[in-house]
């Protein structure tokens, strides 16, 4: 795995710590700011795991269970499809979309899911937020500070969805989770097919 996806997996990993503490802090109500929520997640998160890190890593089913209760309510899975599939998008069916968002969801949960394991909630650190609050999109920028010490920029980008602030993009080092996603699978669609990218995301997941 390349230092990139090392970082991307760090960069979900964090957020699955804060989502996880949001859903029990009630952190992702609309009065709270992006800032605010991802501040009182990663402060908090630690006792959602607590005791349960060798559990976890021993049960890969508990793990992706954990992670999909807390990150789903929390990632916008639809708008983070549209924006992967781009024009390919308008030429998919409703059910090519439904079957593509969810295969891509599931690698996200795939790829990333023991890197909340891996981690402490107090190696990030919030440094702002840009864009409008009123109505967004806004991008949280935060720091990870890596066991060596090496430093790691980290943003998330936030839209208000259905009353509440909703991830649907990671940045680290400058480099986008949706464009990194984007730019692999339109070449795909090309030399495959909506059909044939389907069935080897399914496949990937076992679903």
């Amino acid at each position: 795995m390349n230092v990139t996806m090392m970082r991307m997996r760090l960069a979900v990993a964090m957020l699955a710590l804060g989502a996880m503490t949001a859903a029990v802090a009630h952190a992702a109500a609309p009065e709270r700011s992006p800032e605010q929520v991802i501040q009182d997640a990663s402060e908090l998160t630690m006792k959602a795991i607590e005791n349960r890190r060798d559990e976890l890593k021993a049960d890969r089913a508990k793990l992706f269970e954990l992670v999909d209760e807390v990150l789903l309510p929390r990632w916008d899975r639809q708008y983070t499809g549209q924006l992967v599939m781009g024009r390919t998008w308008r030429d998919a069916t409703p059910e090519q979309r439904d079957a593509f968002i969810s295969g891509l969801y599931r690698k996200l949960l795939d790829s990333y899911g023991e890197g909340i394991l891996q981690y402490d909630a107090d190696q990030l650190k919030i440094l702002g937020t840009r864009g409008n609050l009123n109505e967004g999109p806004v991008m949280v920028d935060s720091e990870v500070r890596l066991e060596d010490g090496t430093p790691v920029p980290i943003s998330y980008r936030l839209r208000l969805h259905e009353g509440s602030w909703k991830v649907y993009d990671v940045v680290v080092e400058g480099i986008s989770y949706v464009q990194n996603y984007r730019n692999q699978y339109q070449s795909e669609f090309r030399a495959k097919g909506i059909e044939g990218v389907i069935k080897e995301l399914q496949a990937d997941s076992g679903g």
